[in-house]
């Protein structure tokens, strides 16, 4: 067998691993990894590739853009379902920012790696909840009921 030269630095096209030391974060990638190989859900797959990513690649979204993304119609919930508009989890793969021009937000779940300390306190102060995503993989292991953004 020949040795293929034109093709010897020829890199994978997606990364394998995150690029940062961050201990929280490769903590959250050795979870996710453990949940993508798990479970069937495709959702934790695109999580996963998602952490991998760039901090360039993950830009911050803010409080107005989450409750501008939530659908406003979803489907009624089959028989022995709960409704879907109450559990709905926003999943943000980066930071949730405030937005100061929103003067009113509804009741939210978000997860997201990090919140600005204003964001959280108007998330919570509105009756939602903001998540973090050991908390969320322990809650929605599979991903239902999450709306990812």
């Amino acid at each position: 067998m020949g040795i293929d030269l034109d093709h010897k630095h020829k890199k994978s096209g997606r990364r394998k691993n995150p690029e940062s030391n961050d201990p929280y974060l490769r903590l959250l990638v050795k979870l996710y990894k453990f949940l993508a190989r798990r479970t069937t859900s495709r959702f934790n797959e695109i999580i996963l590739r998602r952490l991998f990513m760039a901090r360039r690649h993950r830009p911050p979204v803010s409080l107005s853009s989450l409750t501008r993304k939530t659908p406003k119609n979803l489907p009624k919930p089959k028989e022995g379902e709960k409704a879907v508009t109450k559990d709905l989890i926003h999943v943000v793969v980066g930071t949730v920012t405030d937005d100061e021009r929103f003067l009113k937000i509804p009741k939210l779940n978000v997860c997201a790696l990090r919140f600005t300390k204003t964001a959280k306190a108007r998330i919570i102060k509105n009756g939602g909840r903001a998540l973090t995503f050991d908390q969320l993989a322990m809650e929605r292991p599979t991903g239902c009921h999450t709306l990812l953004i």
